[in-house]
């Protein structure tokens, strides 16, 4: 379960519960009636009724208010109506019916505005202390059995009722407000992963558009004027249609070498422009390179330490790592390390944000860089490190 699916867990958590006590308080209340008979069944049956509906309807607002949706005033509304059947008449006890109400205070006040649940706040304590002072002062209460005062029964009332709704909707609207904090920015670690993504295809398809259009290009011209060349004079089209056979093998030797990732692929150029793609998304990168100077920045060209196919094939499993980082992860940091050995080349990449598929299941993306990586005679792993970071590790020996 991921840090979103946390928040909604949670969330639900403290909206659910009010609803929860507005059970399980009330079910408590009948079977004491059962054992010791305070009140006529006729009100326990009605009040039961009424919780049965107001439950239901109850879940219905509460999920409106987590699920993002709409407010559902109507359900609000008569589970409102029917919270102050079940309270009223049952007996309006703090600790049994009275709770009911309170139940639909701390839900319905989640999805409106602020005067408004100040408005809902005190109609409901009004209510709440009329009603259990109406059924003690006609003695068709159970608060009854502890043997208080008028006096004692009305501050005990009022300091219970006051406390209770002022503090249950500011903690309801507290937690609702944190959960679409934390969806909004997951929403938006989505949409800028899915922004990396098009900047990515843009790339290429401009890559594609500087290869493929200039040659198809000079491809049509030759061709056009090897025909008008071939009724007249023979060696001049065959000539030209020479030139048309280099260009299609040019082109094809570039276009393969795009599509494979390796043309004019820079490994300094992809450590500054992951770095700052990380940053951009919210995710705090280090760079940990040879050739740094005191202020971190890369000096010279990392690449050109590099012999080989090393320099562009690291470039394009890092821009893989940070790919996945970005996409299949909660990352907030994320460090990347190059190391150049007397065994080769090694390129790390840490993060704490434990992707969501297993170690087992590396994905064709990381399977395909491993295939790449094979035909230099490198290794790549990939795996979670059991302590909430995931490692990516590239090694390609000199």
């Amino acid at each position: 379960m991921d840090d979103l699916e946390h928040a909604r867990a949670r969330t639900w958590l403290i909206v659910g519960l009010p609803l929860a006590l507005g059970g399980v308080l009330p079910a408590l209340m009948i079977l004491r009636n059962v054992v010791h008979p305070l009140l006529p069944w006729w009100r326990l049956g009605v009040a039961a009724v009424a919780l049965v509906v107001f439950t239901w309807l109850g879940v219905r607002v509460s999920r409106a208010l987590v699920e993002g949706g709409p407010y559902p005033l109507r359900e609000a509304s008569v589970s409102g109506v029917l919270a102050a059947v079940a309270g009223g008449v049952g007996g309006a006890e703090p600790y049994g019916w009275g709770f009911v109400p309170l139940a639909w205070l701390a839900v319905a006040s989640g999805g409106v505005r602020r005067w408004v649940a100040v408005v809902q706040a005190a109609g409901t304590a009004v209510f709440l202390i009329g009603s259990a002072l109406f059924w003690v002062a006609r003695g068709e209460s159970t608060m009854t059995v502890f043997g208080l005062d008028w006096t004692a029964w009305v501050v005990v009332v009022v300091v219970i009722y006051a406390a209770m709704c002022a503090v249950l909707p500011p903690s309801t609207r507290l937690w609702l407000w944190i959960w679409q904090l934390a969806r909004q920015a997951h929403e938006g670690r989505e949409a800028r992963a899915r922004l990396a993504v098009a900047e990515e295809r843009l790339r290429f398809s401009r890559d594609m558009h500087d290869i493929v259009g200039h040659q198809l290009s000079a491809l049509a011209v030759k061709s056009a004027l090897a025909v008008r060349l071939a009724e007249g004079d023979g060696d001049a089209a065959k000539a030209e249609m020479t030139e048309v056979r280099d260009l299609t093998r040019k082109a094809l030797r570039e276009l393969r070498e795009a599509v494979r990732g390796y043309r004019e692929l820079d490994l300094t150029a992809e450590l500054h422009s992951v770095k700052s793609v990380l940053e951009a998304a919210g995710v705090r990168c280090e760079l940990r390179l040879p050739g740094r100077d005191a202020a971190g920045d890369v000096v010279g060209d990392v690449a050109g330490d590099l012999a080989g196919a090393a320099a562009p094939v690291l470039a394009v499993v890092l821009r893989e790592a940070v790919t996945n980082v970005l996409k299949h992860s909660e990352a907030g940091f994320c460090a990347i390390t190059l190391r150049l050995g007397p065994e080769g080349t090694t390129l790390e990449v840490r993060n704490d944000g434990v992707a969501r598929r297993q170690a087992a299941d590396l994905g064709s993306g990381l399977a395909g860089l491993g295939e790449r990586l094979a035909a230099v005679d490198g290794t790549l792993s990939a795996r979670p490190a059991g302590d909430g970071e995931f490692h990516l590790r590239a090694v390609v020996p000199r």
